[in-house]
C-alpha cells in the first residue's frame, strides 16, 4: 500500500518537480482544477503588466509594430504547434473554441460537393454540440447526424462531410483512438475535427502523426493561458489551400491594410484569422507557454496518468464503502489528465472540499472532477487530497447547509 512518505520521495524524484516553480499556487491550497483552469503562471504575471504599463500606456499604437503586436496570433499558435504536433504553420492563436469548431466545421461542408452531413457523438461537450445545431439550422440542407457513444465508425459514409469529436472527454476523461477513427473517417472521404481542450497541454498529442485534418482547442485549461484566453485552430498543410474560413474578417484577408472593398483570403493559416487579435489575453497565453520549455510531453502524459492511478487506488481505499463510482477509465493509457468519480450529493461534497482547501469540480448531474496537470500537481497533493475526502466523507460535513446552494458557476 502506498504511503504518504511513498509520495515524497516519488515527488523528489520527478524529472518534472522544477516546473512547479513556473506557476504561482496559494500556501494551503491543493489545486486540481486544472482541467477547467490552469494555474497562474508567474511569467505571465509579470509580462502581462509590462504589456499595460509599458506597450499600451507609453508605446500606446506604435506598439503594434515596435512590441510584435500584429504577430502575436503566429507566434502564440506556433508554441502551441509544438505541444500538438503540428508544423508551425498549421497552427494560429484566435478567437474561441466555439468559433473556431464553426468555422472549420463550416468551412469542411462547404469543401465537399455532395457531402452534407456532420457526424458527431451525442454526450460530448454541449458547445461542440451547439455550434453544429446552430451550422445545420442556418445551412437547410446540412444534416447534423448524433449517434450513440462508440458509433462513429458505424455511422460513416460517402455523405459524411465532417465528423466532430472531443480528443478527450470532459466528463469521464477518456481518450478517442484519435490515430484509428482518423484512418477510419478518411477511408470513407471525409474530414475529422478534433477539440483538444482536455488534451493539449497534458497528453502528448501529435496531430500530424495520427493524420488529424482539422482541430481546435482552448488556451486557459492545461495550457495555463487565463480565464476565457484566447483559442486555437489547426488545419492540415495539405487542406490550406482548399478550405475557406466562412468569416471572412479583415485580419484573414491577404492585404489587410490595403483596405479594399473585396475580400481575399490570406495564404495559409493567417486566412483564418478574423477580427483583431486581442493583445492583453494572447501575451498572457504567450508567456504562460513558456512554462512548457524543455518539457517532454511523452513524460508529463505519463506522469499525469500515475498521479491518476494514485487517486484512484487512494480513494478507493480510503473512502472505501462512501458511495463514490469510478467514471474515468482505470487503465491510464485510455484516460486523459483527470479523474472523475460519481456521487448522488457529489455538489455539496465539492464545495466542502473547496472550503477545505481541495479544488476540484462538478459537472451535473453527480460527477466529481480532479485534474492532475502534471507541471505543479505533486504526489503528495493527491494523498493530502484523498485524506481531505476521507475525513469529509466519515463526518459528513458535507451536510452542512452551507454546501447546500448551487452557484451560477459550478
Amino acid at each position: 500500500m502506498t504511503t504518504r512518505q511513498d509520495c515524497l520521495d516519488r515527488d523528489a524524484a520527478d524529472p518534472l518537480a522544477a516546473a512547479r516553480d513556473r506557476f504561482s499556487l496559494p500556501d494551503g491550497m491543493i489545486y486540481l482544477d486544472g482541467n477547467s483552469l490552469g494555474a497562474l503562471p508567474v511569467a505571465a504575471a509579470e509580462v502581462v503588466r509590462e504589456a499595460v504599463e509599458r506597450q499600451w500606456g507609453a508605446d500606446l499604437i506604435a506598439s503594434w509594430n515596435k512590441h510584435g503586436w500584429i504577430g502575436l496570433p503566429q507566434k502564440v499558435g506556433g508554441k502551441i504547434a509544438r505541444l500538438i504536433g503540428a508544423g508551425a504553420d498549421e497552427v494560429v492563436a484566435a478567437d474561441s473554441v466555439s468559433v473556431n469548431l464553426f468555422k472549420l466545421a463550416a468551412a469542411a461542408v462547404g469543401a465537399q460537393d455532395g457531402r452534407r452531413v456532420v457526424l458527431t457523438e451525442g454526450g460530448d461537450f454541449p458547445t461542440d454540440l451547439y455550434i453544429l445545431q446552430g451550422l445545420a439550422g442556418m445551412i437547410p440542407d446540412v444534416e447534423l447526424r448524433v449517434v450513440e457513444p462508440g458509433g462513429i465508425e458505424a455511422a460513416l459514409d460517402d455523405r459524411v462531410a465532417v465528423v466532430l469529436l472531443s480528443h478527450v472527454h470532459y466528463r469521464s476523461g477518456a481518450v478517442r483512438d484519435m490515430a484509428g477513427l482518423n484512418a477510419a473517417i478518411r477511408a470513407v472521404g471525409a474530414l475529422s475535427l478534433w477539440d483538444l481542450s482536455h488534451s493539449a497541454g497534458v497528453l502528448d498529442v501529435d496531430l500530424n502523426r495520427d493524420g488529424a485534418d482539422l482541430a481546435a482547442g482552448c488556451g486557459y485549461k492545461y495550457l495555463s493561458g487565463g480565464p476565457g484566453a484566447p483559442a486555437y485552430l489547426f488545419v492540415a498543410r495539405r487542406h490550406q489551400a482548399a478550405l475557406r474560413n466562412p468569416l471572412s474578417g479583415w485580419m484573414g484577408h491577404a492585404r489587410p491594410f490595403d483596405f479594399v472593398d473585396d475580400y481575399a483570403p490570406a495564404a495559409g493559416i493567417d486566412r483564418w484569422l478574423c477580427g483583431t487579435p486581442p493583445i492583453l489575453s494572447l501575451t498572457a497565453l504567450n508567456a504562460a507557454l513558456a512554462a512548457f520549455d524543455g518539457v517532454d510531453m511523452v513524460a508529463a502524459r505519463a506522469k499525469a496518468g500515475t498521479l491518476g492511478d494514485l487517486f484512484i487506488e487512494r480513494v478507493e481505499t480510503r473512502c472505501a464503502g462512501q458511495g463514490l463510482t469510478l467514471a474515468s477509465p482505470r487503465d491510464a493509457s485510455a484516460r486523459g489528465g483527470q479523474v472523475s468519480f460519481t456521487h448522488p450529493r457529489g455538489w455539496p461534497m465539492m464545495q466542502n472540499l473547496i472550503a477545505r482547501g481541495v479544488i476540484g469540480d462538478f459537472r451535473a448531474p453527480d460527477v466529481i472532477r480532479f485534474g492532475f496537470a502534471p507541471l505543479y500537481v505533486q504526489y503528495a497533493n493527491v494523498w493530502d487530497a484523498v485524506e481531505v475526502l476521507g475525513d469529509i466523507l466519515d463526518s459528513e460535513s458535507w451536510r452542512d447547509p452551507r454546501y447546500q446552494n448551487v452557484a451560477a458557476v459550478t
